[in-house]
């Protein structure tokens, strides 16, 4: 089976600075894949990379074997790639619904109905409602976004991002900016996602990290320090030494 996500010799340079330096990566299907390592590691840029928002210098990068290097983001959705934000990028006027209704009208070539009446497509207000209870928040569909706890705004977006029907899902930050409760509550809802959904997710919480993850990459300087199981990552002194702290394996129990 191909893996779902994978880049060889992977690199991104913004002029003399090398963000990213020959990164292999391979993530098989239905993984639950932590992307980790320090501030300015380059985590976020290879995920910019990995779906197409912006191009890398070399290498490639593959989704279920087939090559998507010179394919665009909206290319990548359609291949079955979706993607969370570091920071929310959500309609703040719109209410939950609508923002995760829109997305499921985009997804079928609809939106444009979406500004005139969608009252009579049953069928997508449908789809939507039950993205919106998948996580937990059918309760407040009609409130607008803007008057939402931060948390419950990143759960509407893995509700957007599961109305694209991904097959990989990849998380910047999900947690990031809400409170230990809310975090819990988020990744608790990614847990549930089906068994057969890959997620890739960059996280700095090690808790969290270690909790819902099967596999760990660490990132340091745009290159790959090291790659394997929450246990191998835990036991590994250079990670504990440049990213976790030589106490770190303490943290993560």
């Amino acid at each position: 089976m191909n893996p779902a996500l994978a880049t060889k010799d992977l690199s991104v340079q913004f002029g003399n600075f090398q963000a990213v330096n020959s990164v292999s990566l391979t993530i098989r299907a239905g993984a639950r894949h932590a992307l980790i390592g320090p501030n300015g590691a380059g985590k976020t840029t290879l995920v910019h990379a990995l779906t197409g928002r912006i191009a890398p210098s070399h290498g490639s990068i593959c989704i279920n074997g087939e090559d998507v290097t010179r394919i665009s983001e909206r290319g990548r959705v359609k291949k079955g790639l979706a993607r969370t934000f570091q920071i929310s990028q959500l309609f703040l006027g719109l209410t939950a619904l609508e923002n995760v209704l829109l997305a499921v009208l985009e997804r079928d070539g609809k939106a444009s109905a979406f500004w005139r009446s969608v009252a009579h497509d049953k069928h997508s207000m449908g789809e939507a409602r039950q993205h919106l209870a998948f996580v937990n928040l059918l309760s407040v569909a009609d409130r607008q976004v803007q008057t939402l706890p931060y948390g419950s705004q990143r759960l509407i977006e893995i509700a957007i991002a599961l109305a694209t029907r991904p097959r990989t899902l990849v998380l910047d930050e999900p947690a990031a900016g809400v409170p230990i409760a809310e975090s819990e509550a988020i990744f608790e809802r990614i847990r549930a996602l089906p068994g057969d959904l890959t997620f890739l997710f960059i996280e700095h919480d090690m808790r969290l990290v270690f909790r819902f993850s099967d596999r760990i990459t660490v990132l340091v300087g745009g290159r790959v320090l090291t790659d394997g199981t929450p246990q191998e990552i835990m036991d590994d002194l250079r990670v504990r030494e440049i990213y976790l702290g030589r106490r770190g394996h303490h943290v993560a129990a």
